[in-house]
């Protein structure tokens, strides 16, 4: 069903939430996680071992079944990222803390780097596994699988996926 703003998935007590951005516009219109052509978080998932098969954006609410969850900073739907202000990261900031620290993931991945500096206040942040946590959540910053960045590889993003799968315990390759 389509509509304006893309439900999340989650449930209290996951091995790790991975955090978008915001939705794109296909996703939001489709009312699936990750639904846009290119992107290419479903297959990295899958390939880095938190899935025993690739699951399809029809079918996103499954992911549960794999101690995993899906939401996003901002709420707004975008076609890009770079469509979104400072000052919408700073006013979803506490909500989005609070958020985390109400399901108590083990780890909260933010996909890219940008979501997490402006929430962190951090101008640069490493890849991987950040010193801080985030509503009392361990963070990873992993690479954006958006069908625009083509700065990764289809290999690059699942090696760095995989780190995180390791880490969480819940590798299934």
């Amino acid at each position: 069903m389509a509509g304006e703003r893309l439900e999340d998935i989650l449930a209290e007590h996951l091995a790790v939430i991975f955090c978008g951005i915001n939705p794109g516009v296909t996703a939001a219109a489709l009312g699936h996680h990750f639904a846009g052509r290119g992107n290419r978080f479903w297959r990295t998932l899958h390939l880095a071992g938190f899935t025993p098969q690739e699951i399809r954006p029809e079918n996103d609410r499954t992911i549960l079944q794999y101690q995993c969850g899906l939401t996003a900073v901002v709420e707004r739907p975008t076609a890009r990222a770079d469509q979104l202000s400072l000052h919408e990261f700073i006013a979803a900031a506490a909500d989005f803390e609070r958020k985390v620290a109400c399901y108590a993931p083990r780890f909260v991945a933010f996909l890219g780097k940008a979501a997490y500096c402006a929430l962190s206040g951090q101008r640069d942040v490493t890849w991987g596994l950040q010193a801080k946590t985030f509503g009392n959540a361990s963070v990873w910053v992993l690479p954006n699988p958006s069908g625009r960045n083509r700065a990764f590889t289809l290999d690059q993003l699942v090696g760095a996926y995989r780190q995180l799968c390791l880490a969480a315990g819940e590798s299934r390759v």
